[in-house]
């Protein structure tokens, strides 16, 4: 999720209930990318030009950073470098899932710096901060693979509601039109839009979106 400037006034929960719900997001992604099938990896995604393919490439290099920051060594561009999926992409992305868990898991407190690199190379970023960034990542991610694969997507309510403002805080700029980027230009939610479609549009994903054989969602994850 690069971006030039962040706010960092975004209301969070305490760190530990983000920590979990952080780790409930990143678990539900797991819960969805274990139904892709290698037939799956061509199909469009709700991410502008990526397809699912890339989707998981992106997803899984996220984590393998992220995991990195925690540990002290997010400034090394390695850990951030987007992969070719290789024969098991599922598996890859399990393995990295429960990397950043773990690594999360070790984070000594909310004010811990994390090198965010792909967000600023001239500043760290509090614990706090990173996780929640990391979070929206995720349930945005889910969303965009389960409407990819024609699943339903109901995360759990306290985990939208602390995603909500997270979503909000992400500046809507010039670098959301970047080559790339994870998110586009936010769109106007409706006004009987529920807490995941004003996350969607404040992200830039229309809530509407289907794949070339539309249809509606059938199988669930989630709460």
């Amino acid at each position: 999720m690069p971006m030039n400037s962040v706010n960092t006034s975004a209301p969070h929960t305490d760190f530990a209930g983000l920590r979990r719900l952080h780790a409930q997001a990143v678990r539900d992604s797991v819960t969805l990318v274990r139904r892709v099938t290698p037939g799956d990896l061509s199909r469009p995604t709700p991410c502008s030009a990526w397809a699912l393919a890339d989707l998981l490439a992106h997803m899984t290099a996220q984590h393998h950073g992220f995991a990195a920051a925690a540990r002290g060594e997010g400034r090394e561009p390695a850990h951030w470098a987007v992969r070719p999926l290789g024969t098991d992409p599922v598996g890859e992305y399990t393995a990295a899932a429960e990397k950043v868990l773990a690594a999360f898991a070790t984070v000594a407190g909310p004010d811990q710096a994390f090198a965010l690199p792909e967000f600023s190379a001239a500043r760290t970023f509090r614990a706090t901060r990173a996780i929640g960034f990391h979070l929206i990542d995720y349930v945005v991610h889910s969303w965009d693979v389960a409407r990819t694969l024609g699943l339903a997507y109901t995360p759990a309510p306290e985990l939208l509601r602390a995603a909500l403002p997270i979503a909000r805080a992400v500046p809507d700029d010039d670098s959301r039109l970047a080559p790339g980027s994870a998110f586009r230009p936010g769109l106007a939610a409706g006004e009987d839009a529920d807490t995941l479609e004003q996350i969607l549009a404040a992200l830039g994903r229309s809530p509407q979106w289907r794949g070339p054989e539309g249809g509606a969602a059938t199988r669930g994850v989630g709460r």
